[in-house]
């Protein structure tokens, strides 16, 4: 049974947040705040509309602006639709970072460039959308060659959406209750609720979880490899918890678990603590908004420590430092701590490259269903030499472009493409540095 997800939804207009794809009533100004709320309400993903179709090329690269700056703020994957008429659409909104494109089926240019869309960015970045389920008449294998989910807009047409297709479908919902919800996961390919019934009422978002849990429904939820009683704990029933961010490695603090706090901790994805002087549990950032997103949790060899990596929104310590870890003790003479950190900082953005590397050779050695890296290898050089060569031009036009962005992406691409060319050729980064380091 799929897993279940509850996404709610930002129809994207002026650079605001409006009522519905229909009703251009601004419902909020500043959509990162909507970000801020669904994230710390539980949210699974969030879905975009971009409504800047019809309003020129100005009003589009302000939508892109934006959904860049809602991907950056988002600590849940987001999908984004509209305006999208070319396959350079398709490549603008991947490059702000977003899980997905969702591409509006019921239009026949979309249908055309979808095979070409799935062939360069592959069948995982892209979903459908559509209102009428009668597209899918003669379009159900391609879309499902083409795509990886479908986002339906008509409540009224799940079933028969349900009977066209096998593809996981996320259903928009404005006019139902709520209390509904259990009846549409009841479909086996139904695998989401996204709409204006989720943005009203995305404080509620966990209690459904834990309703859909109670009644045998499955929904993301962070699944344990180490049960609570597996651990060691003190006198007190308490587990200590040091703190790291995930990016930069920083310790950022060190408090304790109970068993609620654990549960809690795996159930919403956030950091929960138990707090010994006012010995009462506690969900970090739920008074000061410097919530803690979980990305990682491990225990040490013998299970009496846990260590968390976490996104820390805003600051880690109450005095307002960004780690409780401030106060100096003592420091070896000759210690150079900028350059430290400077070193920590290269070595963290070589490992990004890295990962990626061996990424794209895991696909090589274990092909992925769907995935654009398995297209280039099943290609051959040719096809991975003309990418290479395409994306070396694109590169090119974009140092003549003003906005820079657009010259990052182009690099971005560039590399990838030449990490795809490294794997097929058998060279490594480590041929690469070592020839450099060669160099005068």
């Amino acid at each position: 049974m799929l897993i279940k997800k509850f996404v709610p939804c930002i129809y994207l207009f002026n650079t605001h947040a409006v009522a519905n794809l229909n009703d251009r009533t601004i419902t909020e100004t500043d959509p990162l705040r909507l970000v801020e709320k669904y994230c710390s309400d539980h949210a699974d993903e969030i879905i975009v509309f971009d409504m800047s179709e019809g309003e020129g090329d100005e009003a589009h690269d302000a939508a892109l602006d934006t959904i860049r700056e809602i991907v950056l703020k988002s600590e849940i994957p987001v999908l984004v639709g509209g305006n999208i008429n070319r396959l350079e659409d398709i490549k603008k909104i991947l490059y702000t970072g977003c899980k997905g494109c969702i591409l509006d089926w019921e239009k026949e240019s979309n249908r055309k460039m979808a095979k070409d869309g799935a062939d360069r960015f592959g069948r995982e970045k892209l979903f459908i959308s559509f209102a009428d389920p009668e597209v899918l008449e003669d379009t159900a294998a391609m879309a499902k060659e083409c795509a990886c989910g479908i986002v339906l807009l008509n409540t009224h047409k799940i079933r028969e959406t349900a009977e066209k297709t096998d593809l996981p479908v996320c259903v928009q919902i404005n006019d139902i209750a709520l209390n509904k919800f259990l009846e549409i996961f009841a479909y086996e390919n139904i695998c989401g609720i996204t709409g204006n019934t989720i943005n009203g009422s995305s404080s509620e978002i966990l209690s459904l979880k834990r309703l859909c849990i109670e009644n045998d429904i499955p929904v993301s939820t962070l699944e344990p490899q180490i049960k609570w009683d597996e651990l060691k704990t003190d006198a007190n029933g308490l587990i200590p918890v040091i703190v790291q961010d995930h990016i930069t490695g920083d310790v950022l603090m060190l408090a304790y678990m109970n068993e609620k706090a654990y549960e809690d901790t795996l159930m919403t994805g956030m950091m929960h603590y138990y707090s010994r002087s006012r010995q009462e549990q506690w969900l970090k950032g739920e008074t000061s908004g410097h919530y803690q997103y979980v990305k990682k949790i491990c225990a040490d060899c013998d299970k009496d420590t846990l260590l968390a990596f976490v996104s820390q929104v805003g600051v880690a310590c109450h005095t307002g430092a960004m780690s409780c870890f401030f106060n100096e003790i003592a420091t070896v003479d000759g210690y150079d701590e900028a350059a430290a950190s400077r070193k920590r900082s290269q070595g963290d953005d070589f490992s990004i490259l890295s990962k990626d590397f061996a990424t794209i050779l895991d696909r090589k050695a274990h092909p992925k269903e769907g995935s654009y890296t398995n297209y280039l290898f099943d290609k051959g050089i040719d096809k991975i030499l003309k990418k290479v060569g395409e994306e070396a031009t694109e590169m090119v036009i974009a140092a003549k472009n003003p906005n820079p962005n657009e010259i990052k992406y182009e690099i971005s691409d560039f590399l990838y493409h030449m990490m795809v060319l490294m794997a097929e050729k058998g060279i490594t980064w480590r041929d690469i540095t070592e020839e450099l380091e060669n160099r005068d």
